[in-house]
């Protein structure tokens, strides 16, 4: 399943800033947390990955496994 986002532009007089949203149910399935570092990747011009930096910690690894 996907989830469509706009892009938006912000303009200032000297600079510009480019946003992309992640929507709330897209952030809560990948459990991320306030403040986590991530990594944008440019596989192609179609493709941009996100990338968690660090790794799940266990107690989130485990939960995810149980029944």
């Amino acid at each position: 399943m996907g989830f469509q986002t706009k892009i938006q532009l912000i303009k200032r007089a000297n600079s510009e800033q480019w946003y992309i949203n992640l929507p709330s149910a897209i952030a809560q399935a990948m459990e991320f947390d306030r403040g986590e570092v991530v990594e944008w990747i440019i596989e192609n011009k179609r493709k941009l990955v996100l990338k968690r930096i660090k790794e799940l910690s266990t107690e989130k690894k485990k939960l995810q496994t149980e029944p």
